[in-house]
């Protein structure tokens, strides 16, 4: 199997597939980081997909013709209770997580997705300011570091406000009230380093 090291070969058989599909989709995770802030070394990609029509299973059917297989021992509960949808890239061996989209958060993010050129095809891209916002919520310290690598390069050209209100909205749906105060901890660190 080749190394796990071509993610520009796995997005363009990703974006015909989903193309050909019909989904709406966006990278996000730390391929997303090295697009919006520092280079991070990972084995996947993530993403996450909007079915507008037909099923998983015919999902998969189109991905499998172009190129991606399920792992050995998948199961159709674990999409079920989890709604990630595990494949492996079969010229890169590069693996790929699919999240369904949701409704609420990841149609906003779905929206407001920007889309890139890599290579000669082109990519939607969680936004700066929603890739912060799923690594607030992830909280863990690789994520605090992604925060910190995203805000070092975007601080100033950021909508804040827009940061703060998502972050707060989110806060009083989940009954926490750790979010912002993480987020500003971050901005303040990034903005004193100057």
């Amino acid at each position: 199997m080749p190394p796990a090291s071509d993610p520009a070969s796995l997005l363009r058989d990703l974006s015909a597939a989903l193309r050909h599909h019909g989904c709406r989709w966006y990278l996000f995770g730390a391929q997303a980081v090295t697009i919006w802030g520092r280079p991070r070394l990972t084995t996947d990609v993530d993403v996450t997909v909007r079915l507008e029509s037909g099923t998983t299973e015919d999902l998969v059917a189109t991905l499998i013709a172009a190129g991606f297989r399920l792992p050995d021992g998948f199961t159709d509960e674990f999409v079920r209770a989890t709604r990630v949808l595990p494949l492996l890239h079969i010229s890169s061996g590069m693996p790929l997580d699919i999240v369904l989209a949701g409704p609420g958060l990841e149609d906003e993010f779905l929206a407001r997705a920007i889309v890139i050129a890599i290579d000669d095809f082109a990519v939607p891209v969680i936004s700066p300011e929603d890739l912060l916002i799923t690594k607030v919520l992830a909280g863990r310290s690789k994520d605090v570091e992604d925060i910190r690598g995203v805000l070092r390069l975007r601080a100033a050209s950021l909508d804040l406000a827009y940061i703060r209100r998502t972050l707060t909205a989110i806060e009083a749906a989940l009954g926490q009230s750790d979010l912002q105060p993480l987020f500003e901890t971050e901005l303040a660190r990034t903005s004193a380093s100057r």
